[in-house]
This record gives C-alpha cells, sequence and structure tokens, in this order.
C-alpha cells in the first residue's frame, strides 16, 4: 500500500508533541496517515491580500507532512465565503432561497481547486492513494486527472446530497457532476444521499447504477457506498465520565438547584433549526405551566461564518429570540433559556452532556450530526438521558430506535417530545440509551476510516477519458 495523501479545505494541525486536534475526524485520519505515512494538504487559514500565494508551509510530524497553502483575499471571499458557502452549503441543505449564485465565484472555486492540484502534483508519487474532503474540493479529482493522474483517488461528502430538482436549480451543477465521475470512490454519510445522488445521474441521462455499489457516468465506472461517519465512542464515553469533576460542570450542576437540565449544541449556522428549537421550548413552557422553573435549556452556539451575511442575521435573531422568551417566561429566580455564543472546551462539553436529561439535536438538514452521537456516548450507563433527534439528520438512520425521532419543523411535536422524555422511566431510558450505545461501539470513527481506505484499496483506478471534455473545459 502506498501513501496516504489526504486534502480538505482546512488541516486540524496536531500540537507540539504531535498529538491530533480533539475531534473524530481529526483523530481517525491522523492515525491513518500515522499507520501508513503521507502528506495532509490544505488551505491556512491565512488570507494574504491580492498577492500570488507564495510556497507551500511544510509541517513535518513523524511520518505526517503537512503542507499549508495560503490563499489571496479575493479567494477568499469568492471561493470560500462565495461559491462553497454562498450557493453549496445553502442547496445541499435544501435553501434555496439563500443561494447567492455568480460567475465570478463559480470562476474563483474551480480556479482554488486548480491551485489545490498545482500544489499537489508535485508531491505526489505514483503510488500513493488520495482521500479528497468536503464540497470545497468536488472538481479536485478531476483537476488531477486532467495532468495524466492515474492514483486511485476517493472523495467524502459530510454534508447531505440534495434530491435533483434541488441540485439542477443551480447553475453548475452539471459540471460538479460530471467532476464527481473522476474520482474512484465517492462516499456519502448515508444511503440516502446515496439514492438522491443516483436519481440525480438518472434524471440527466448522464449514467446509471451497475450493481454492488458500482456506477457509470460520462465515460467512467467508480464505486459509490455510504459510509455514516462516527466517534471516537469509548474516548468520549470515558471522558465524560471524568469531566463530571471539571469545576465548570460542578458550578452548572450547582447553579440548576436540581433542575432538569435540556441541551442544544450547535455551530451557529440555519441549517441547525436553531431558532425552530427555541420555539419548540418555548411552546412546551406554555403548554406545561407546571414544569416553569424546573427545566433550563442550554443552548450553545459558537458563532460562524461572521464574514456570510446570513449569519451575522442568524446570531442576532437567536439572541434576541433567547431573550424574548426569557423576558416573557423567566422569573427573578430562573431563566428558561442559557445561551452561549461561544465554543466550549471538549472536556466541559463532554460533562455538560452527561448532565443533561435531554440531548435536544434538532437540525433543519445535516449530513450526520455528531452531537447526537456524543450525546449518547457522554451518558452515565445506569441513569442516562433521552435524545431528542430530528428525523432530517444522517444520524437518525442509525439511531432511530433509540431516540425519540422528530420532524423540526413541527413545534408541537418537538414541544410533546420534549415533555415525553422528561417523563420516561429510568428503565426506559436505559433500555433507548443501550441499543444506541451498541450501534456507537460497533461502528465508530476508526471503523469509518479504514471502511472507507479499504474498500477505496479494492477499487481499480480510472483512466477513460469522458465524453465530452474535462469539468474545466465545461465552465
Amino acid at each position: 500500500m502506498g501513501r496516504l495523501i489526504v486534502v480538505s479545505n482546512r488541516v486540524p494541525l496536531p500540537d507540539r508533541a504531535g498529538n491530533p486536534p480533539a475531534g473524530g475526524l481529526a483523530v481517525a485520519v491522523h492515525a491513518a496517515l500515522q499507520e501508513r505515512g503521507g502528506l495532509w494538504l490544505g488551505w491556512s487559514g491565512r488570507s494574504i491580500g491580492n498577492r500570488e500565494p507564495g510556497p507551500l508551509n511544510i509541517i513535518e510530524h513523524g511520518p505526517i507532512r503537512y503542507a499549508l497553502t495560503d490563499l489571496s483575499r479575493k479567494d477568499v471571499n469568492e471561493y470560500y465565503n462565495g461559491l462553497a458557502n454562498r450557493v453549496l452549503w445553502p442547496i445541499f441543505h435544501g435553501r434555496l432561497d439563500l443561494a447567492e449564485y455568480s460567475l465570478r465565484d463559480m470562476a474563483a472555486y474551480f480556479s482554488v481547486n486548480r491551485l489545490f492540484a498545482d500544489r499537489l502534483l508535485p508531491l505526489l508519487r505514483r503510488d500513493d492513494v488520495i482521500w479528497i474532503h468536503d464540497y470545497h474540493l468536488i472538481p479536485l479529482a478531476a483537476e488531477l486527472r486532467k495532468h495524466g493522474i492515474t492514483n486511485k483517488i476517493g472523495f467524502f461528502l459530510h454534508i447531505p446530497w440534495p434530491p435533483p430538482d434541488i441540485l439542477f436549480a443551480m447553475p453548475v451543477y452539471d459540471t460538479l457532476l460530471r467532476s464527481l465521475s473522476a474520482y474512484d470512490l465517492i462516499g456519502f454519510q448515508t444511503d440516502y444521499d446515496l439514492d438522491n445522488f443516483a436519481s440525480c445521474l438518472r434524471r440527466e441521462n448522464a449514467g446509471e447504477p451497475l450493481g454492488d455499489g458500482l456506477f457509470q457516468a460520462y465515460g467512467r465506472k467508480f464505486i459509490v457506498a455510504p459510509f455514516p461517519i462516527g466517534i471516537e465512542t469509548e474516548d468520549f464515553a470515558e471522558l465524560a465520565a471524568r469531566a463530571t469533576n471539571e469545576r465548570m460542570v460542578r458550578d452548572m450542576r450547582h447553579s440548576l438547584g436540581g433542575k432538569d437540565l435540556i441541551i442544544g449544541v450547535d455551530r451557529l449556522d440555519y441549517s441547525k433549526g436553531i431558532t425552530q428549537r427555541i420555539d419548540a421550548f418555548e411552546r412546551f413552557l406554555t403548554n406545561n405551566p407546571a414544569d416553569t422553573g424546573n427545566v433550563t435549556l442550554l443552548q450553545i452556539s459558537p458563532e460562524s461564518r461572521t464574514e456570510v451575511p446570513e449569519y451575522q442575521a442568524l446570531q442576532d435573531a437567536t439572541a434576541v429570540q433567547c431573550g424574548r422568551v426569557n423576558g416573557h417566561h423567566g422569573t427573578v429566580d430562573w431563566v428558561p433559556i442559557r445561551y452561549v455564543n461561544k465554543s466550549i472546551k471538549r472536556p466541559v462539553l463532554a460533562g455538560l452532556y452527561r448532565e443533561a436529561r435531554i440531548g435536544l439535536v434538532t437540525p433543519l438538514r445535516d449530513g450526520m450530526n455528531l452531537v447526537a452521537k456524543e450525546y449518547v456516548a457522554a451518558q452515565n450507563p445506569e441513569d442516562p438521558g433521552v435524545l431528542v433527534l430530528s428525523r432530517f439528520a444522517g444520524a437518525a438512520r442509525e439511531l432511530y430506535t433509540g431516540a425519540i425521532i422528530v420532524n423540526p419543523y413541527d413545534t408541537d411535536q418537538v414541544a410533546s417530545a420534549i415533555g415525553r422524555a422528561l417523563s420516561m422511566p429510568q428503565s426506559q431510558r436505559v433500555e433507548r440509551w443501550e441499543v444506541m450505545m451498541q450501534r456507537l461501539r460497533e461502528y465508530d470513527v476508526m471503523d469509518w476510516s479504514r471502511d472507507f481506505l479499504n474498500r477505496l484499496s479494492q477499487t481499480a483506478s480510472i483512466t477513460a477519458t469522458p465524453k465530452s471534455g474535462s469539468p474545466t473545459e465545461l465552465q
């Protein structure tokens, strides 16, 4: 087996001792790179004005090399804040109303993908296996193939793949579909995403499934399969058990004074359903006046993509909404919602999950949502909390037998689920938790990484020429 080459928009760098940042993806990919040796390439996070990026910044830790490239301010605005996060992100999450497409941003998106390809080419060896991550870099394999690269190349999409009528509303959708045919293996979070992708190919008369995950499209054959990403289950469970003694967790427990805690943890994003969740919690309080003063929602939502206007508007709206609910329902000794608009350290977060009677995970659309899995792993096995989970999160495909599954658009249903979870007897909570925890133990993030790379190593490298030009030529 050759080296592993990982490419993502951002690179989670290790600490000085070479340990990866906490979090499933970084841990799993770091472990795979340690085992095989290799390279992780991506954007440094630095914007350098309007100059051309200089040489790669190479950082070496044992068998792993991290290769970081700067981007110009123009590219950051048009590639990252532009097409990636104001077109692909909203459309892939079903928000056509928020997509703002421009030819300028599209050109920057493909230009940055060409830059990544140009930076990667001199570093490649003939037997390297390449693993590309997420929606920022869909065209990257096509750019590499254009230069004659025949290495095995896999792609994993961390966000949902939309159905045809949503994807086809986006200009350049056909170019992205064709770009994906340059990969040897395409991984989605769920079988639903795979079905949507297959429907897109069929509706375009561009390709078809041949059986056993093999597809043919645009003159190429490639494998498509679901690989539901997991977490480092046992490590997180142990972290949560230890975290009960964290000072912030102890302070939270003391401040609740025996009240029940509901927790929501989301990056501040319109796909997470945060404002709808607050509406549902308020509906619960209205419908259950006896619970006034006895339950608190802790909503942790670190700010995100503040350069994008839609995100700043959401931040303002969420703060106003929390203030309104607290002003209307709160008392001198009780605040219904505790809203935290910043990141919480991972050990503290694990401890807060464990304290919470309910994990309220209600995205409007999510590729997977690892908060749901972290909440389950963090629970006390003898007295676990209840997961209330959106049916539109990828995690619902695995946790549906143990979680209370809800429609996040149905305020009354979510409010009712909160009441049901608070009153659920311990025996039923334990039974539901055990079913979910068994799944998390059977398929954790290391299994996800191994499964993907093993499947990629078994595929034949694709070198056929597309029927009518490369994605770059079609722009």
